[in-house]
């Protein structure tokens, strides 16, 4: 219908996972990068096929009732948040028809879709960061920041409104220092010889304790002099600065941090205290990066169980640092946590006892091999929940999640397509979805969490 470089007037009339602008022309499906939902718009055809179309804006000839300014200047160039140009309230309305349509396209079902539960903080909320690095061409001066959208051509990022303002003046700091020590940035594109040292800048940053801990990912093997000295230079500018770490990555890849994780000076964690709970979280440990929306997600996940299965037996399953596990621990009769990442299931031993607990285990190990090995020893768990990663759950292991769940199972997602995939799956499979609850978390992107609780038939 369209062809490359078209100039088409139209009006968006939903946003879209993935974040674009969607418009009919004609039932014509154009996607509008920088779109909202109520603009009428003149676009440029930038791709074409005989399913769809993508667009940029040419001009905007009437803006929608929800389009506002943008907080931060570079949001028409860094990818990381591609919703900031629409008001709070209506991303929020938008998340949740993107979980009511993707659930019923994909499960055929009319499952109740709960108005989101916003973030208590919509500006400095991200208690991690992960910047890439790389340098100027001529004056070999670091740059690190996010990427710009669908590229990796590297935006560097002064001032970044999501995260705390802090961490903008420490990574100024690295960038100078790392240049009067010689450190080079990582350029992925050199093909053969060496491609540079620091790969990115990790922050893992407690907002209860205004702290934070710095993992260094470099592409070698063993720790230099360098980054002995960056690490001594940044722990004696910055009161906030509790431990530097090096995280050696030489992989081809797109890989952040491997597993190989150690320190250089200082703590080798950060501790968040949340409503009375305290979380040892290392630099490899998942953790939810949105402190307030962490405890929106607990609070309703413990808020189902709490209501519906008191003194339960609970199966908490992906579980991190056992975050879930020692925070339902109080209303349980009993939590077992199961969780790969050895560094995660260390800080979860450690948080059992940091929180005096003592009805939760902490099993190390892949879920679907724990799970197999559970159902073999004949355990029941009145409730399971699920918190797996984008990719979902594997066929098997929610097999083995219906076998052990009695009662009930709460599916934490942060992909409504593999959410909607899993619970298609388990109402083939005896069980019905009361409800989902949405949480953002993702302020001002189209990413949206979402709490799914499922009872037994």
């Amino acid at each position: 219908m369209f062809k490359c470089s078209d100039i088409v007037e139209l009006s968006p009339d939903k946003a879209v996972y993935e974040g674009d602008a969607l418009a009919k022309v004609e039932g014509f499906p154009v996607f509008v990068q920088g779109g909202c939902p109520g603009d009428r718009l003149k676009v440029k055809i930038v791709k074409a096929n005989k399913n769809y179309a993508n667009a940029v804006i040419e001009e905007i000839l009437e803006p929608s009732p929800h389009r506002v300014k943008p907080f931060c200047p570079l949001h028409n160039v860094c990818g990381g948040c591609g919703w900031q140009h629409m008001d709070y309230k209506f991303q929020l309305e938008q998340k949740r028809n993107i979980v009511q349509e993707t659930v019923k396209k994909i499960t055929g079902l009319d499952i109740e879709v709960k108005p989101v539960l916003p973030s208590p903080q919509t500006r400095e909320f991200r208690s991690k960061v992960q910047y890439p690095v790389s340098q100027t061409k001529v004056s070999k001066r670091l740059l690190a920041g996010y990427y710009k959208r669908g590229s990796h051509e590297l935006v560097n990022i002064k001032y970044c409104p999501i995260q705390p303002k802090i961490i903008d003046k420490i990574t100024e700091f690295i960038r100078n220092k790392a240049q009067e020590l010689g450190i080079s940035g990582y350029n992925e594109n050199i093909k053969k010889g060496f491609k540079g040292e620091l790969r990115h800048i990790v922050y893992r940053f407690s907002k209860s304790k205004n702290e934070c801990i710095i993992i260094f990912v470099v592409n070698d093997t063993k720790l230099s002099e360098k980054f002995k000295n960056l690490a001594k230079k940044v722990m004696a500018e910055f009161a906030h600065v509790k431990g530097c770490l090096i995280n050696y990555n030489t992989t081809n890849s797109n890989l952040i941090l491997s597993g190989d994780t150690r320190k250089i000076q200082g703590e080798n964690h950060v501790i968040e205290e949340i409503d009375g709970k305290v979380f040892k979280i290392s630099a490899n440990s998942f953790f939810q990066v949105n402190i307030g929306s962490a405890e929106n997600i607990f609070n309703t996940v413990k808020e189902i169980i709490q209501t519906n299965y008191p003194s339960s037996r609970i199966l908490d399953a992906y579980s991190g640092v056992s975050s879930f596990g020692i925070w339902l621990s109080d209303i349980a009769k009993e939590v077992v946590s199961v969780e790969e990442a050895p560094s995660a299931t260390k800080d979860a031993a450690d948080n059992v006892k940091l929180n005096n607990v003592t009805n939760l285990t902490a099993l190390n190990g892949d879920a679907k091999k724990i799970f197999e090995q559970l159902v073999e020893k004949g355990e029941k768990f009145d409730v399971t929940v699920l918190d797996p990663p984008r990719k979902g759950c594997e066929k098997e292991s929610l097999d083995y999640a219906i076998k052990l769940s009695e009662k009930a199972i709460v599916y934490v997602s942060c992909n409504p397509s593999t959410l909607a995939r899993d619970l298609k799956y388990l109402h083939e499979n005896g069980f019905t979805t009361r409800y989902i609850q949405p949480v953002d978390m993702f302020c001002h992107s189209y990413h949206i969490e979402s709490v799914a609780w499922l009872e037994k038939n």
